[in-house]
């Protein structure tokens, strides 16, 4: 069976932030990626890694200072401010935080209304009340259109945040960090509805996280970012059961446990990673992750690894992985996130 064309193709893009008078910072370097329809791929990587430029270029936000972003077979790399307005029909975003993301000063229908103004107006008399509907496929009364953001909870405002998000049925939604503000409790919540989402619009997700557990609950496919490169990639599953990158092992022991045991030698894993004096990322020409890798040798500060298939599909850009092997160590999977 033929696999279908990807709705997003992002192919060897690079951003750098150019400084007064100083060299400019490269936040991403040759970072590829596919979202098909219908899938949910994950960027996950601790703060300063790159996720949400990556978002942010594909939003055009950010210009990218290289590569290619394509969108449903059309280059969007260096659309126009203008041209882009076009793809909010097809493209949304849900931010990081359910109290700044809201107009305070606005109603939840008034929020939400302002994404139908591009509409047409056949569009808007044949839908009948639109913000009703969206407010209702994320567990809201029609009631909540007359209130203020001020009046929810934070797992609310996040639903009010989706509901802005579905108001126009898109088919590509990028989600930066949307639960890392909410309790676990509410965060099984909102994650569950936005899988209950996809399921019945067929919407795709470019999913951000620095939570390793969630990017396995909810992608099909992971990409694994540190210092803006790509480390690891492959099937969540894959990935997460048995990551085969020194990063990427680091980031699942650092997912709590509720073993005791287990938890002391998780962290006793996380502090072989702690960094060696004398470089920094940006000053070697070869992997970034050397100065903090376990396993490191002369070869990783002087040459920049290729990525590398394995037999399992997982893409790999790693000196050592294959003399490694794949680590045993899981993410947990708990009720909280598994429901």
């Amino acid at each position: 069976m033929n696999e279908p064309e990807p709705l997003l193709e992002v192919t060897r893009l690079s951003v750098q932030f150019r400084r007064w008078r100083h060299k400019p910072v490269a936040a991403l370097t040759d970072v590829s990626l596919e979202v098909l329809p219908g899938e949910t791929v994950g960027l996950v990587g601790e703060s300063g890694s790159g996720k949400t430029t990556l978002g942010r270029a594909v939003l055009g936000l950010v210009r990218p200072t290289s590569g290619s972003i394509l969108f449903a077979g059309r280059d969007i790399t260096g659309l126009s401010f203008r041209d882009r307005r076009s793809l909010s029909a097809d493209m949304q975003v849900v931010f990081q935080d359910p109290y700044s993301s809201l107009n305070p000063r606005r109603t939840v229908g008034q929020t939400l209304a302002e994404q139908l103004v591009a509409r047409p107006r056949a569009d808007r008399r044949a839908s009948g009340d639109p913000v009703t509907a969206a407010l209702a496929r994320v567990g809201l009364p029609a009631q909540a259109a007359s209130r203020y953001p001020a009046a929810f909870s934070g797992g609310q405002r996040q639903r009010i945040a989706i509901a802005r998000a579905l108001t126009r049925t898109p088919r590509f939604v990028i989600c930066d960090e949307p639960v890392s503000s909410l309790d676990l409790s509410i965060q099984a919540q909102v994650l569950n509805l936005m899988k209950d989402l996809q399921a019945e619009l067929g919407m795709s997700y470019l999913f951000i996280s620095h939570d390793m557990a969630v990017i396995r609950y909810m992608a099909h496919r992971v990409v694994v970012l540190y210092q803006g490169q790509v480390m690891e990639a492959g099937r969540s599953e894959l990935v997460a059961s048995a990551p085969a990158h020194p990063y990427t092992r680091a980031l699942i022991a650092a997912v709590p446990v509720p073993d005791p045991a287990r938890q002391a030698q998780r962290r006793a894993e996380r502090e072989q990673s702690a960094t060696r004096i004398g470089a920094t990322p940006a000053d070697l020409a070869g992997c970034p992750f050397a100065p903090r890798c376990p396993h490191v040798i002369d070869r990783c500060f002087t040459e920049r690894p290729l990525p590398e298939t394995d037999e399992r599909g997982v893409l790999i850009a790693c000196h050592r992985y294959r003399e490694l092997g794949s680590s045993q160590t899981q993410v947990p999977v708990t009720s909280d996130n598994s429901s």
